[in-house]
């Protein structure tokens, strides 16, 4: 499995130099005129846009307290008892009488906040790591070479582990809490960023320009700051759009199995996920809304990813 996931990201990371090689067009701007008419595209963002715009204006909009248990002497747990969607409670009330809309209104604030902040955390301890290979192997000579294979070999051993079961490592080592999530599911990310950069940056090592660099005589430090990282970014970034959709996926996994914020009255999604569970027999709609919500978040950041990737390669449009 660690194999098929280093040649995809392999295969990602030599997009740009090949797209750039082929054409004199930019390469985002051609990238942008196929995004514009697919309509894989145009859904992912449309979804994205709109989980977005519902997380940040959530809290204002929600018509009632996430964590008011105003209905709880109508919610009666043990005759298993629950009050579905109705004219006060369009998605009905949850264990402990509260209103489920306003939590999934509020709740989407706090999963796109563990998406975005481990991605970023991911992102960038892999630019520092990815760059620091990749520029070792692409400039540094013998001993640059010898400090990218140690470094790739500890990020191949990151990418051996499934990462679902290196983030209950990571969380399970940290202890229960909101920030743990971000910091288990990012720590996942890493080994990706890292080695994609550094094969965006060997396979930019190769172009012209940079050959051309080299005979002027300019600096080697010079070279990979102003010209090989600059255009070794393009596939991190669609990486990134689809580690979005991974990292809400693998922190709502985390909460699911306890590891997440230990306050179980805010609202995240897979915190909410988690408490449906026990009453899955006589209230599955309790967990239905958080899962869709989940997978359909999910979905627009993978569609828009899976997009710009065929956007920068050619090859891969159907």
């Amino acid at each position: 499995m660690s194999t098929t996931k280093t040649e995809k990201i392999q295969r990602l990371a030599e997009l740009t130099a090949h797209n750039e090689s082929t054409t004199g067009a930019s390469l985002w701007r051609e990238a942008f005129r196929r995004l514009k008419s697919s309509k894989m595209a145009i859904i992912g963002a449309a979804i994205i846009a709109v989980f977005v715009i519902l997380a940040v204006i959530g809290p204002w909009i929600a018509p009632y307290s996430p964590t008011a248990q105003t209905w709880r002497g109508e919610v009666l747990v043990n005759a298993g008892q629950f009050v579905g969607p109705r004219a006060e409670n369009w998605l009905g009330l949850d264990h402990l009488g509260r209103d489920m809309f306003s939590r999934m209104l509020v709740g989407a604030r706090q999963t796109l906040l563990v998406g975005v902040v481990s991605t970023l955390i991911g992102l960038t301890v892999g630019f520092l790591i990815g760059g620091l290979s990749g520029a070792a192997a692409t400039l540094g000579g013998a001993a640059g070479k010898r400090v990218d294979s140690v470094v790739m070999r500890i990020t191949d051993m990151m990418l051996a582990l499934p990462s679902l079961l290196l983030a209950v490592s990571v969380a399970a080592v940290l202890g229960q809490s909101l920030t743990t999530v971000m910091i288990a599911v990012g720590v996942v990310q890493v080994p990706i960023f890292a080695r994609l950069l550094r094969g965006s940056m060997l396979a930019q090592g190769g172009t012209d320009y940079v050959l051309a660099a080299r005979a002027l005589g300019v600096r080697r430090r010079r070279i990979v700051l102003t010209q090989i990282m600059p255009n070794s970014l393009s596939p991190v970034i669609v990486q990134a759009t689809l580690s979005l959709a991974t990292a809400i996926i693998e922190a709502a996994a985390l909460s699911y199995l306890g590891l997440g914020n230990p306050d179980p009255a805010v609202p995240e999604w897979g915190v909410m996920l988690s408490q449906a569970q026990r009453f899955f027999d006589n209230a599955p709609m309790m967990a239905v809304y958080p899962a869709v919500g989940i997978i359909i978040t999910a979905l627009g950041f993978t569609l828009l990813g899976e997009a710009m990737r065929e956007a920068l390669d050619p090859k891969l449009r159907g």
